[in-house]
């Protein structure tokens, strides 16, 4: 149900594999009315007008990293804020900030939407730091993910190790391990002779993802300033310094 100051999101769903159903799903419950569904196969930058988007408020890339950027200009061009939620992509970072000023635009990514995810980036750094001077700790992240995962590392490995780096200020090795079902588990295991130390994410079903997804969605759809965001901006934490890092690499949608 919506009201004046809650009105109901039109969202348009772009991929309609494991995440974009998740979305689905989850839509009525965020106050969001998934009025377009398109599946990655069937979405063509070219032909994503407004009128294929359903007028659609806001739209959700999750399809495959060489259509992320095109989807989300062919978007932005129609003048429909995109949240992008498909990674890989992150080379095209430039291109995707010129069409958001070309078209006065609004986008949003993440390597992943999960609020744990986000405190977690700001809770590695913050460990990097504690133990850039501990003697005889060993630091090394370990990310695994279910077997039709195409990437390795995985986005949001990528963003935590680099987080990681900047508090410890030296390399730190990743390791991915592809199998099952997993959702997602990140883990900065930090090791010495005698003790050890983990810090651990781990998502237990990929609604999380979804829901992140729509809070954001809500987040972009209401009336802002043109921009690139991510989810630091959606959930007031750049301040703190809590939220998403643009990895040097990049990775494949989740």
């Amino acid at each position: 149900m919506s009201d004046a100051l809650h009105p109901v999101v039109r969202v348009a769903l772009l991929g309609y594999g494991r995440m974009g159903r998740a979305i689905d799903a989850l839509a009525a419950t965020h106050q969001c009315e998934v009025v377009a569904r398109l599946d990655a196969a069937d979405v063509s930058a070219v032909e994503l007008s407004r009128e294929r988007l359903a007028d659609a408020d806001v739209a959700i890339d999750f399809t495959v990293p060489h259509a992320a950027v095109p989807n989300a200009t062919a978007c932005l061009d129609a003048g429909v804020p995109v949240v992008i939620g498909t990674t890989g992509w992150l080379d095209a970072i430039p291109a995707l900030e010129a069409a958001v000023r070309r078209t006065g635009g609004r986008a949003l990514w993440s390597p992943n939407f999960s609020l744990g995810v986000q405190l977690t980036l700001a809770l590695m750094e913050t460990a990097g730091r504690l133990f850039r001077h501990a003697p005889g700790f060993d630091a090394h992240l370990v990310e695994t993910h279910h077997t039709a995962k195409l990437d390795a590392p995985s986005g949001t490995a990528i963003a935590l190790r680099e987080r990681a780096e900047a508090g410890l200020g030296r390399p730190i090795p990743v390791t991915s391990v592809r199998v099952g079902a997993v959702p997602g588990t990140h883990e900065l295991l930090l090791d010495a002779p005698f003790e050890s130390i983990s810090i651990r994410h781990e998502a237990r079903d990929r609604r999380v993802f979804a829901e992140g997804a729509l809070v954001a969605s809500r987040w972009l759809a209401a009336s802002r300033a043109s921009g690139l965001y991510t989810m630091r901006d959606v959930l007031g934490l750049s301040s703190a310094g809590v939220g998403d890092v643009l990895p040097t690499s990049s990775a494949s949608a989740s």
